[in-house]
């Protein structure tokens, strides 16, 4: 990995003042990590928007407390954009368009002309449409461009105790709405609750899939002896917000 650092060490030299879109996630952890430590003048930007839990915020919070970084929040209404709450299958681009969007205007203000974002070198671009339009904006990925994996992204969080180096790789509540669905924040505000829930009871990869009032709970092989025993739990958080619950225990992890 060392020529790795070493190319990205030259990459925060040449752009040494830059923003970075935080998610709350591992990728855009390291990646501010990186910046903070290469880079000359960083500021990190988070949006907080309908399609993102409260707690991704909060992961936010304590990654910028450890590494002693700037961080703004902005605030933005996604649903307020027809063509992100008709739920089409492009929706992503969008959805990535409006947030970048706001990242961008907002750093450019503040005097920085360049934005960076997580996607790394492991991440399957090929039919992402969310990347075509960072890519449009001149957003820049950093770890993708030089080559950092999951597994060194993972490493180089836990060798640093950036705190969310263990954290699952998670998507946005909009990815429990099937294409086609239309988006609403009756449907956003029950699925945070149930999955917050389902955390609770021990889970930290899974996802609680919306179909017409109905929840498809998916959940990795090893977390099936959790679900064996907290079964009645489960489903009695889940029938307080929807009608029948079906489990699929053959999910792996995604950012989907």
């Amino acid at each position: 990995m060392n020529d790795k650092l070493k190319d990205i060490h030259e990459f925060f030299t040449i752009n040494s003042r830059i923003a970075v879109a935080l998610s709350g996630g591992v990728d855009s952890a390291v990646l501010l990590y990186l910046a903070e430590k290469y880079g000359k003048s960083v500021k990190a930007y988070f949006v907080k928007s309908e399609f993102q839990p409260a707690f991704e915020l909060d992961d936010a919070l304590s990654i910028c407390n450890t590494l002693n970084a700037k961080l703004e929040i902005i605030d933005l209404s996604v649903l307020s954009d027809d063509s992100i709450v008709s739920n089409p299958q492009n929706r992503c681009y969008y959805c990535k368009k409006a947030i970048f969007g706001s990242i961008v205007q907002k750093a450019k203000s503040d005097g920085y002309d360049i934005v960076l974002e997580g996607t790394n070198a492991t991440d399957d671009i090929a039919d992402r449409p969310g990347y075509k339009a960072l890519q449009e904006m001149g957003v820049i990925s950093p770890l993708r461009l030089y080559g950092f994996t999951k597994c060194d992204i993972r490493q180089l969080a836990k060798e640093n105790n950036i705190p969310v180096s263990s954290k699952p790789s998670y998507a946005c509540l909009a990815t429990r709405v099937p294409t086609g669905t239309q988006i609403t924040e009756e449907i956003l505000n029950i699925t945070e609750k149930a999955e917050r829930e389902l955390f609770s009871l021990g889970f930290s990869n899974f996802r609680v899939r919306y179909c017409d009032g109905n929840a498809l709970l998916q959940i990795t092989e090893d977390d099936f002896p959790l679900f064996a025993g907290k079964r009645k739990d489960i489903l009695e958080i889940l029938g307080r917000y929807y009608n029948n619950i079906t489990l699929d225990s053959k999910f792996r992890s995604s950012n989907e």
